[in-house]
C-alpha cells in the first residue's frame, strides 16, 4: 500500500477513498504543512440524499479528521441546470421554490457527520446560487469561455458516452461543467479552497476546474476521486428492490436505514466498514476475518455504527433491539422484513396488511383474519375491523409463521 507524507491521505488510502489524484506528490506536502480546504458539491435533486451520497460525505468527515476544512456546497444554482454526468437523459427541471426546500431538507444530514463553526477546520457549508445567480451571460463567456476546449470537453467519459448512445445532450446540460469548474474557482477565492474531490465520475469536471483556476489565477489547486462503489454481486450501492435508502429519517424509518446495513453481503462487510463507520482498522480486520454464522457480528456492527453516524446513537440502538426481539420471537426467516411507515397514530388492520404486502387485496386480508391466521405483537386477532395503535416501538405484524412485517410511524 502506498505511504504518503501527510495523515490525510494516508487515511484516506488506508480506508479505500482513492481512486484518482490530480498531483499526488503536491498535495501530499501542501496537506503536510498547512490546512487543506476542501470541498464537494451536492446538488438538491430530491428533500433527502441516499447512501449513494455516503461515501462523499464520509471523505469529508475523514477530511475533518485528519485536520483539515470541509465545505459543503449545495448547488442552488447548478440544481437549475442538472448534472448529465452518465445519465441516461436529462433531469427533470426544478423550480426554485423545490430547490430550495430540497436544500433546506438536505442540510440537516450534514451536521451528525461533520462539526460547523468558525475554527480553521470547522465545516462550512455554501451555496453556489449565491455567484452563480449573479453571472452575466456576455461577460462570463468573454472571460472564461475562452479558457474551455470543446474537443476538450467531448472527449470526457460523462459526455463520451451519452454522444455513443446517441442519447440526447442539451447545450443547458452541456454548461454544468464549465458551471462546475466556475464553482472552483470561486471557492478557491472565497474560502482558500485547494480541494474538489468527489466520484469517479466527476473527474472530467474536476480537471476543468484545476485547470480554470491555474489558467485565470495562477492558483494550484487538486483534485482527489473516489472509486465507483458497488456490492459484491454488480450492483450498485445503496439500489434496493424497495427503492432508494434515505438518509433523512422523515423520507425512511431507522429500522429501515438499520436493517439495509444488516443486510450487507459478507464479501462487502470489511470494504464497507472502513468506508462508512469510525470503527478502527485493526477490529475491523478482526471482524472481516469471521466465517460462517460468525459474520453477523460483523454486520450487526456496521449495522449499529452506520446507522449511529447518520440518525444517532440512540436510533441505532432501538433499531437493533427491534431486530432482536423481532429474530428471537422467529419473527423472520430472513434479514428482509418488510417495513411499513404509516401515517398516524393507528391504522385498520385490513389497510396493514395489504400496505404491508402480506395481502393481496381487501378481500384476502378479510378472509385471512377470519381464518386466524394474522397476529398483531404474536397476538391473533380475528376482527377485521380492529384499529392496529402504532406507537414509537414498531408493531410486528404476522400472517402465517413465515410472513412478517413492521409497522413504524
Amino acid at each position: 500500500m502506498t505511504q504518503y507524507k501527510s495523515d490525510l491521505l494516508n487515511l484516506l488510502n488506508e480506508r479505500g477513498y482513492i481512486h484518482q489524484i490530480t498531483d499526488a506528490s503536491a498535495l501530499d506536502a501542501l496537506a503536510s504543512r498547512q490546512v487543506v480546504p476542501g470541498y464537494i458539491g451536492f446538488d438538491p435533486t430530491a428533500p433527502s440524499l441516499h447512501v449513494g451520497s455516503m461515501v462523499q460525505i464520509m471523505l469529508l468527515r475523514r477530511l475533518q479528521q485528519a485536520g483539515h476544512k470541509p465545505i459543503v456546497l449545495m448547488g442552488g444554482g447548478t440544481g437549475k441546470v442538472g448534472d448529465p454526468s452518465f445519465k441516461d437523459e436529462a433531469r427533470k427541471l426544478m423550480t426554485v421554490e423545490t430547490i430550495n426546500a430540497n436544500i433546506a431538507s438536505i442540510k440537516t444530514v450534514f451536521e451528525r457527520f461533520l462539526t460547523f463553526g468558525d475554527g480553521p477546520s470547522d465545516a462550512i457549508m455554501l451555496d453556489n446560487a449565491q455567484w452563480l445567480d449573479a453571472l452575466e451571460y456576455l461577460p462570463f463567456l468573454r472571460d472564461y469561455g475562452q479558457h474551455f476546449s470543446v474537443n476538450r470537453m467531448l472527449s470526457f467519459d460523462s459526455v463520451k458516452l451519452r454522444l455513443e448512445r446517441e442519447q440526447s445532450l442539451s447545450f443547458l446540460e452541456f454548461n454544468y461543467m464549465i458551471l462546475q469548474a466556475y464553482d472552483f474557482l470561486e471557492l478557491s477565492r472565497r474560502a482558500g479552497c485547494r480541494l474538489q474531490m468527489g466520484g469517479s465520475d466527476q473527474w472530467g469536471n474536476i480537471v476543468n476546474g484545476i485547470e480554470l483556476s491555474r489558467r485565470v489565477d495562477g492558483t494550484e489547486v487538486f483534485g482527489v476521486t473516489t472509486p465507483l462503489i458497488t456490492t459484491a454481486d454488480g450492483g450498485k450501492m445503496g439500489k434496493t428492490m424497495s427503492g432508494a435508502v434515505w438518509l433523512n429519517e422523515d423520507q425512511l424509518p431507522h429500522f429501515d436505514y438499520w436493517q439495509f446495513w444488516r443486510n450487507t453481503d459478507d464479501r462487502d462487510v470489511g470494504r464497507f466498514l472502513r468506508l462508512f463507520t469510525d470503527v478502527p482498522l485493526d477490529e475491523i480486520a478482526r471482524l472481516e476475518a469471521l466465517e460462517g454464522a460468525e459474520i453477523n457480528e460483523a454486520k450487526k456492527v456496521l449495522a449499529n455504527e452506520a446507522t449511529a453516524l447518520c440518525r444517532g446513537r440512540e436510533a441505532a440502538d432501538a433499531a437493533a433491539e427491534t431486530a432482536r426481539l423481532t429474530f428471537e420471537a422467529g419473527a423472520a426467516a430472513s434479514a428482509d422484513l418488510p417495513t411499513v411507515a404509516v401515517s398516524g397514530s393507528s391504522i385498520g388492520l385490513v389497510a396493514a396488511l395489504t400496505q404491508a404486502g402480506l395481502a393481496a387485496s381487501n378481500g384476502e386480508a378479510r378472509r385471512k383474519i377470519a381464518e386466524g391466521a394474522v397476529r398483531v405483537d404474536d397476538e391473533p386477532v380475528r376482527d377485521e375491523k380492529h384499529e392496529v395503535l402504532i406507537g414509537e416501538t414498531p408493531v410486528k405484524l404476522s400472517l402465517g409463521k413465515k410472513r412478517h412485517a413492521l409497522l413504524t410511524r
